[in-house]
């Protein structure tokens, strides 16, 4: 590869969806050194899918393999027990074991999705956090003052209004930190809520011996409803969604996010998205937003596929081809119920919102709450927003 190329490639590296690189002119120099480097990523188990939000760094580490450098992976199956409040306005519970264990099932295999798996080194971090004791975290707890802690803008808040802080959630940095320690780390990555996390890890390699890591801190994505995308909020785009699923859930993000959607959620060329945003019609740039991250996960066949699906249901008003089914028994239900155990809504109460925002119809008929009549034989289409529907038997 000529310099200019290798060149253009790192440029794109270091600022395409990136908020901040420290220390950048040290982290271009290694990177034109032909130094094979280790770069880092460590994901809590939080919920049991990974979302596009979070495969914006797994595409980062990507990029870096594809240099051929070597990615370091990191379920935090002992992080993820202690909980990182970094993105929290209240403290974040701790998971028990088993809630751990449950959500970590497929994460190697998620992530290996996107990752060259001959390129990858994949951990726990059980297996050296788990070997601390109190004198090599009292050692680690030295390194910091509380009044850096407190100066986090999230902790800032809950202390000023009076909420609790617990003494765990600063150990977390710590744990964090020597995870770098333990990996031999030369670069992490992380969004910018893992700022803090991700500078534990320059403080405490030195004191090992090692050279302070680099950092990449990307932007954050919002999910389908304009918040940072989350999966405690239900605003996420899965990366093992089904590949309908997942081209009607980019098709209802807000269209101010079409283009930042683009440049970190698809590896389309900027000169080729600058083309498709120069399309008169947001709801045209969508659907090719669309297609690019469905093709991503599913690849083309499919991406075209549930393209033509979508624009049959939705612009010619037709309904899906396949409808999922299911029987109840024989009984009275209030719609609320119905839609809750036909698994249209995760919870009753979230049903009756939904009716009462006029979000459910039944045989395409928008339906207040109402008392139902399930008899033997039924003929009944629920329908929640534009993408779910079951007929009832």
């Amino acid at each position: 590869m000529n310099v200019s190329k290798n060149q253009a490639k790192i440029n794109e590296l270091l600022t395409r969806g990136v908020e901040e690189v420290i220390d950048r002119e040290h982290l271009e120099s290694l990177l034109n050194s032909g130094k094979k480097l280790r770069i880092k990523l460590g994901i809590d188990p939080t919920s049991p899918n990974i979302h596009i939000g979070r495969a914006v760094v797994l595409w980062k580490l990507k990029a870096f393999q594809e240099m051929g450098h070597k990615v370091v992976f990191i379920v935090g199956d002992f992080t993820g027990l202690i909980g990182d409040t970094s993105d929290k306005e209240a403290e974040r519970p701790m998971q028990t074991e088993a809630q751990v264990k449950a959500n970590l099932k497929t994460y190697f295999s998620q992530a290996l999705k996107i990752l060259d798996k001959s390129k990858t080194e994949t951990y726990y971090n059980s297996k050296w956090l788990k070997k601390l004791g109190f004198h090599e975290i009292g050692k680690l707890a030295d390194l910091f003052g509380l009044h850096e802690f407190e100066a986090r803008e999230n902790i800032a808040k809950r202390l000023k209004a009076g909420k609790r802080v617990s003494l765990r959630e600063l150990l977390y940095p710590l744990m964090q930190g020597y995870d770098s320690v333990a990996v031999k780390a030369d670069v992490e990555i992380g969004g910018t809520d893992q700022r803090f996390n991700l500078l534990a890890g320059r403080t405490i390699q030195p004191n090992y011996g090692q050279q302070p890591q680099d950092i990449i801190t990307t932007k954050l994505l919002e999910g389908t409803d304009g918040r940072k995308m989350s999966s405690s909020w239900g605003n996420v785009i899965n990366i093992m969604d089904e590949h309908k699923d997942m081209f009607g859930k980019v098709m209802s993000v807000h269209d101010s996010l079409i283009e930042k959607y683009f440049i970190m959620a698809t590896r389309l060329e900027t000169e080729e998205i600058g083309k498709i945003m120069k399309l008169p019609n947001p709801r045209d740039q969508k659907i090719a937003l669309a297609f690019a991250i469905t093709a991503l996960y599913h690849g083309d066949k499919k991406a075209e596929e549930a393209k033509q699906a979508f624009i049959s249901q939705f612009s010619k008003g037709e309904l899906p081809s396949e409808i999922p089914s299911m029987k109840i028994k024989p009984g009275q239900y209030q719609l609320s119920e119905l839609v809750f155990i036909a698994g249209l809504a995760g919870s009753k109460t979230e049903a009756r919102r939904l009716i009462a925002q006029k979000g459910v119809k039944i045989n395409q008929q928008a339906a207040d709450e109402q008392k139902m009549d399930i008899g033997q034989k039924n003929n009944l289409l629920l329908q929640v927003g534009k993408r779910k529907f079951v007929k009832i038997l």
